[in-house]
C-alpha cells in the first residue's frame, strides 16, 4: 500500500477555521501537565497500525528513564484526511504537542498560519539532526524562510523498478540510465504488445500523483532544482523542457499505457514502473517470484544524457516528518524535543522503524552504518533506497502546492502523456499554470 497517498484535495476544507492569534504559548487546561505532576507531551502517530505500535513502543522505554514526562501517543483520525483532521485541532485549541505524517508541503500550509513551531530554535534541534547522522538529509528540508519546521521521519526516494527478463528478451542486458538508452529500449518496446510504462495514474490531473512521474523525472534532470520558491515560479526550465520532451517522445512512440490494468509491471505487461519501498512486502505475499537482481531490479530515475556521467541522481522523497505545535507551552516543548532526543539519539531505534515499517529512515549513512547491514544484505533492494535518501528532495515548502500541482497536471502534465500538447507548448502552458495557481 502506498504510505502517504491522502486526499490532499481536503486540506484546505478547514484552512478558514485557523485563527492562531496569541495561541503560541497559549496553556491547554488538558495538556499542560498530568495528574501526577508530570509535563504531558500528546504525540498523534500516522494512521498506519505498524507506525502507532511503533511510537508506542518509543513513548514506554522514554517514559522508563523520564520519570517526570509522560509521552501519550494515539493514533491520528484519516477521515476525512489526516491533514483535515490536523487542521480542525488547530482550529479548535486541541493540537497534539507533536504529530508524525506532515509531509514539507502541508507543513507549508502549517507554517503560514503560525500553527508550527520553527524547530531549528530549539535547543537540542541540531544535537538531534548531529546524533541521527541526517546532515545531508535535511538540507533539502529548509524552508524558504531559512527555518526547518519538520523533522523528517522517513524519506522514501522514489525509483523506478524494471523487469530484468523483458530487458533481455529485447536484448538489453541492464537497465537504461540517460535518455537515449531509454529510447533504444522504447524501439524495441513498440515493437511488441509491452508497454514501457503502464500506469492509469500517468493521465489523472490530480495534484498528489505527480509526486511519482513528474517531479522524480524532474528532480534528476535538474539536480534537485526548486520548483516553486518564494512564492515565484523558479524551475529549471531546461530540465522541464527535456522532461516534456522525453514524456512527448514516449507518447508518440505509444508505449505508456494509461488504462486499467491490473498490476501491469508484476505480470509482466510493463517493462518500468515508479517504485517506493511500501511495495515489497506485499510482493513477498503476492509476488514471491518477483526476485531482486534476477528478474527485476531498482535503479535511480533516467537523465539526459549530459548527465550520464553523474555520480549521484536526484529524485523526489515521498517523506514525511514531525512538527511542533504551536499550542505547546514550553515546558511541553522542552519535554517533547527531549523525547525526540531520546528516540534519535540510538541508531537502533531507526532499525526498529525499518523493520517494522519498511519505510526508510531519513538518515544519511544507513547503508554504511553496522547496526543496518544485516538488514539490507536479506533485502537487497532496500538498500538501494537507503543510499538514494540524502539526494532526495521532499514536496514544495509553498501552501498552495494542491492547486499548484492540480494546475499543472490538468493543463501540462496530463496534455502531454495523451499526445495532445507537444513539449514545447506543455512547457510554456506548465509556467503559465504555475504563475496563475501562485497568484
Amino acid at each position: 500500500m502506498k504510505m502517504n497517498k491522502f486526499l490532499l484535495g481536503t486540506v484546505t476544507l478547514l484552512a478558514g477555521m485557523v485563527l492562531f492569534s496569541g495561541c503560541g504559548n497559549k496553556s491547554k487546561e488538558n495538556n499542560l501537565s498530568s495528574n501526577d505532576g508530570k509535563t504531558k507531551v500528546t504525540f498523534w502517530a500516522a494512521p498506519n497500525p505498524t507506525q502507532l505500535k511503533y511510537w508506542q513502543q518509543m513513548a514506554k522505554d522514554f517514559e522508563k528513564q523520564n520519570d517526570d514526562i509522560t509521552v501519550e501517543v494515539t493514533q491520528m483520525k484519516e477521515s476525512p484526511s489526516s491533514e483535515a483532521t490536523i487542521q480542525s485541532a488547530i482550529a479548535s485549541n486541541t493540537a497534539p504537542t507533536l504529530s508524525e505524517n506532515i509531509n514539507r508541503s502541508f507543513a507549508a500550509q502549517l507554517a503560514a498560519s503560525q500553527a508550527i513551531l520553527p524547530l531549528e530554535k530549539q535547543e537540542t534541534f541540531e544535537s538531534i539532526v548531529q546524533s541521527r547522522k541526517m546532515s545531508k538529509t535535511i538540507e533539502s528540508w529548509e524552508f524558504s524562510d531559512g527555518s526547518q519546521y519538520v523533522l523528517p521521519v522517513y524519506s522514501n526516494p522514489i525509483l523506478f523498478g524494471w523487469r530484468l527478463d523483458l530487458l533481455k528478451e529485447l536484448g538489453f542486458d541492464e537497465a537504461p540510465k540517460t535518455y537515449s538508452e531509454l529510447l533504444k529500449v522504447v524501439d524495441k518496446v513498440k515493437k511488441t504488445d509491452k508497454a514501457l510504462w503502464a500506469k492509469k495514474d500517468l493521465a489523472d490531473p490530480t495534484a498528489w500523483m505527480r509526486w511519482f512521474d513528474f517531479f522524480p523525472l524532474y528532480d534528476a534532470a535538474s539536480e534537485g532544482a526548486s520548483f516553486v520558491e518564494n512564492e515565484k515560479f523558479s524551475a529549471d526550465e531546461i530540465a522541464m523542457k527535456d522532461v516534456f520532451e522525453l514524456i512527448s517522445t514516449l507518447a508518440d512512440a505509444k508505449v505508456l499505457r494509461t488504462g486499467e490494468a491490473t498490476d501491469p509491471f508484476e505480470n509482466g505487461d510493463s517493462i518500468m514502473t515508479d517504485l517506493g519501498p511500501w511495495t515489497f512486502p506485499n510482493w513477498e505475499e503476492k509476488y514471491p517470484e518477483l526476485k531482486f537482481g534476477e528478474n527485476y531490479t531498482v535503479t535511480t530515475p533516467v537523465v539526459p544524457d549530459a548527465m550520464a556521467d553523474k555520480e549521484t541522481i536526484s529524485t523526489y522523497a515521498d517523506a514525511k516528518g514531525i512538527v511542533m505545535y504551536a499550542q505547546a507551552t514550553k515546558e511541553e516543548q522542552a519535554a517533547a524535543m527531549k523525547f525526540l532526543a531520546f528516540v534519535y539519539g540510538d541508531e537502533q531505534n531507526d532499525m526498529k522503524f525499518l523493520e517494522m515499517t519498511s519505510l526508510i529512515p531519513a538518515r544519511d549513512d544507513a547503508t554504511e552504518n553496522d547496526t543496518f547491514k544485516a538488514y539490507f544484505e536479506e533485502n537487497p533492494a532496500m538498500k538501494v533506497y537507503a543510499e538514494n535518501v540524502p539526494y532526495a528532495v521532499p514536496a514544495m515548502d509553498n501552501e498552495k502546492y494542491n492547486d499548484i500541482q492540480q494546475a499543472f497536471g490538468e493543463q501540462a502534465w496530463v496534455p502531454a502523456v495523451r499526445g495532445e500538447k507537444d513539449a514545447s507548448t506543455a512547457v510554456t502552458d506548465a509556467k503559465k499554470a504555475v504563475e496563475g495557481a501562485l497568484q
